[in-house]
């Protein structure tokens, strides 16, 4: 038993026609859509619900302004649920409804965020994924890697939360879900995983010394790093504002790209993660800006110069000198 990855995430915000254009720039499909909420899906039919703040019914914010209101976890069966619900019944804030036809339960965790499970609803999905030719293996041959015009995200592969007692957060994920610690920032931060097999983090939990608690960002899994660059130069000239990237954090081998995000905090193309096993022995790092980030381009690349935003390209390639004719 144990938990296959985020179903659903549920952010508030001030501006849904904002954030409409922004989920569908983003590369979302919109599935539905009411005067006070939209529902986003990705490839695999992981959703992205957008309410409005005074929508009833919504579980409590953590954080003043537009956020992240509540996370939906996956699970294989009813019997899972049913062990899950035994484990979290005396916590706070614990419920077991049907919302959409479906069961589902949850609890409030140590931060106050809503935590929910359900039988998952995302579905098995076949894409083509770039193959990479090293020094020892030519995997692709006569054939160019992929070009992304756009990125199609496959799913939500991880939410960051800023906390204000990470081991108590990390605590209660490990005990009430079975959540293993893949990595961790000794007394500031925690990543997770759902299950020993898979991704380097499904959750990251960060306690910054003024003990914050909020959204730092959603992340959605893409296919390569060519879906990575392809997304984000997209994204850019849609006119969006890049915090950070495209760039490659070293304790997970990931390439991102993050923006900001008007529904809350930031969101973030990424691929080509870590993948553990049990045998996997959780590091420590100390948190600075090399561990953050192997390397990252700050300001982004401008989507139609294709180059860093701020640089006169001139257009002219790289091997021109000034004294060349044309």
């Amino acid at each position: 038993m144990s938990v296959l990855g985020i179903d659903q995430i549920t952010y508030s915000t001030d501006d849904l026609p904002l954030s409409r254009r922004f989920f569908q720039d983003w590369g979302l499909t919109l599935a539905g859509e009411s005067a006070d909420e939209m529902v986003f899906e990705c490839l695999n039919g992981c959703r992205a619900v957008v309410a409005a703040m005074g929508k009833p019914g919504l579980p409590p914010a953590i954080e003043d302004g537009p956020t992240l209101r509540e996370v939906v976890w996956g699970v294989e069966s009813e019997a899972d649920l049913v062990r899950y619900a035994d484990a979290i019944r005396g916590d706070a804030g614990f419920v077991d409804a049907v919302v959409d036809g479906a069961r589902r339960i949850g609890c409030t965790d140590p931060n106050g965020l809503a935590v929910r499970l359900q039988v998952s609803r995302k579905r098995a999905v076949d894409v083509e994924c770039a193959v990479m030719n090293t020094w020892h293996e030519q995997p692709r041959i006569n054939q160019r890697a992929p070009i992304y015009e756009r990125a199609t995200p496959i799913e939500v592969g991880h939410v960051v939360f800023f906390v204000a007692d990470v081991k108590a957060c990390e605590a209660f994920y490990a005990s009430r879900f079975g959540f293993v610690a893949s990595d961790r920032y000794p007394n500031r931060g925690a990543f997770m995983r759902c299950a020993p097999e898979g991704g380097h983090h499904d959750l990251f939990l960060l306690q910054l010394p003024s003990g914050k608690r909020g959204i730092n960002h959603v992340a959605f899994t893409v296919r390569d790093i060519h879906e990575v660059f392809g997304g984000g130069l997209h994204f850019s000239r849609c006119g969006w504002k890049t915090q950070l990237g495209p760039g490659r954090h070293p304790v997970s081998s990931a390439y991102f790209w993050y923006f900001e995000n008007p529904a809350g905090g930031l969101i973030e193309y990424y691929a080509d993660e870590d993948h553990l096993t049990a045998d996997w022995q959780a590091r420590e790092f100390e948190p600075g800006p090399t561990v953050f980030a192997e390397w990252a381009v700050t300001g982004g690349l401008d989507g139609n110069t294709r180059r860093q935003k701020g640089v006169e390209a001139g257009g002219k390639f790289l091997t021109e000198r000034s004294g060349d004719k044309a």
